[in-house]
C-alpha cells in the first residue's frame, strides 16, 4: 500500500513539475501600473519595415489578453540527452483568472500511468488517476489527488518558495510550459525580440494565417519576462550562468495569427549541445467559457498531507524524510 502511495505521489509530482510550475502565481498578476504582467510596452522595440509585424502582433496580444480563455492542443518533444519522450496535452485553459482542465499523455515516467487529467484553479491543482490504475488502491480508492501549492510553500517556512516557483515556471522556455500558461505572454515575449519579422502567409489546419518569427537570447528572455523578476538577483545570476554552461544560447519563437487576429499556432524551440526541446501548441475557440469544476472533497486525497505523512513515517523508521 505504501509503495502504491509513493508511486502515485511520484506520478502526481511529475505532472506538477511539467504543468504546475508554469501556472503557479500567475493568477491575474499585475504590475504597479495595473497592467497585466508580461504585457508589451506601448512602443515595442522590433524594427520591421512599415511596422506591420509589430502592429499585428501587438493587436493579437490585446485580443488574446481580452479573450481570457481558449482550447489548447500541445505537444512537447525532447531529443538527445534531454530524453526521447513526447508529451501531449489537450483541453481548455483560462488565463484571467488562471484555470485549466487538460489531459496529459506521456511524461509520467515509470508510474504505469499512460495519461492523467489535471484540473487547476488558482494555486490548487487536482490530478485524476485512471479508474483502472493499480495506484487507485494506494490512495484509499479516491479518484483525485490535490496539491495546494500556496499551502505547501507556506508550510515549508519559505514564504518566497511559491513566488520563485512561479518565476521559474514563467521563463517561457525554461520549463517549456509557458505555452500552456498564457498565449498572450508568449506574444509579449515575441514582441521583445529585436528581430521579429513576418515570414509570410501560410495555412494552419486549412485556415489562412500570417506567420511571424523572432529569436531571443536567454538574457533577453529574462529581461522581457515579468515572472523572472520574482527571483532574487543572486538566483537570476546563477540561472543565467547555468544556462550558459548548458549551452543554451537562445530561443526560436513562431506564431501563426489567423484572420480574426488570434494565434492559431505557437512554437518555441530551444537548442542545447545535448539535444533540443520543442513546444508546439494550437489554439482555438477563443473566449470560450473556461468552466472548470473542481472535484468534491470526498473523492480527493490531499497530496501534500500524504507526502508529509510518508516523510514522518520514513523519519520515524530511520529511513529519512
Amino acid at each position: 500500500m505504501s509503495a502504491y502511495r509513493r508511486k502515485a505521489a511520484g506520478a502526481a509530482l511529475a505532472a506538477v513539475l511539467l504543468v504546475g510550475g508554469a501556472t503557479a502565481c500567475e493568477n491575474g498578476k499585475k504590475d504597479d501600473s495595473g497592467k497585466a504582467a508580461g504585457a508589451p510596452s506601448a512602443q515595442p522595440t522590433a524594427a520591421v519595415a512599415g511596422g506591420s509585424a509589430t502592429e499585428a502582433l501587438t493587436a493579437a496580444y490585446k485580443k488574446t489578453s481580452d479573450a481570457k480563455s481558449a482550447k489548447v492542443r500541445m505537444t512537447m518533444k525532447m531529443s538527445g540527452a534531454l530524453g526521447g519522450e513526447n508529451i501531449e496535452m489537450t483541453g481548455v485553459q483560462g488565463w484571467d483568472p488562471q484555470v485549466m482542465d487538460i489531459t496529459m499523455k506521456g511524461g509520467l515516467g515509470k508510474s504505469g500511468i499512460d495519461s492523467m487529467r489535471m484540473v487547476m484553479s488558482g494555486d490548487v491543482m487536482y490530478m485524476e488517476l485512471p479508474a483502472d490504475s493499480p495506484m487507485s488502491a494506494g490512495i484509499d480508492g479516491k479518484r483525485w489527488m490535490k496539491l495546494d501549492m500556496k499551502a505547501a510553500a507556506e508550510a515549508s517556512g519559505d514564504a518566497g518558495a511559491l513566488k520563485e516557483l512561479g518565476g521559474m515556471g514563467g521563463m517561457g522556455g525554461m520549463s517549456g510550459m509557458e505555452q500552456s500558461q498564457d498565449p498572450a505572454k508568449q506574444l509579449a515575449l515575441l514582441l521583445a525580440s529585436p528581430n521579429v519579422k513576418l515570414v509570410g502567409s501560410e495555412k494552419v489546419e486549412g485556415a489562412d494565417t500570417q506567420h511571424y518569427k523572432g529569436t531571443l537570447t536567454f538574457e533577453e528572455m529574462l529581461a522581457a519576462n515579468e515572472g523572472s523578476k520574482a527571483l532574487p538577483e543572486a538566483d537570476r545570476a546563477k540561472l543565467t550562468e547555468a544556462m550558459k554552461k548548458a549551452g543554451i544560447k537562445g530561443y526560436d519563437m513562431d506564431v501563426w495569427v489567423n484572420k480574426d487576429g488570434y494565434p492559431a499556432r505557437m512554437k518555441v524551440a530551444i537548442g542545447t549541445p545535448g539535444g533540443s526541446l520543442d513546444v508546439d501548441a494550437s489554439y482555438s475557440d477563443y473566449a470560450a467559457t473556461a468552466t472548470v469544476r473542481t472535484p468534491p472533497e470526498n473523492e480527493t486525497l490531499d497530496l501534500f498531507a500524504m507526502l508529509k505523512d510518508l516523510g514522518a513515517k520514513g523519519a520515524g523508521s530511520g529511513a529519512g524524510a
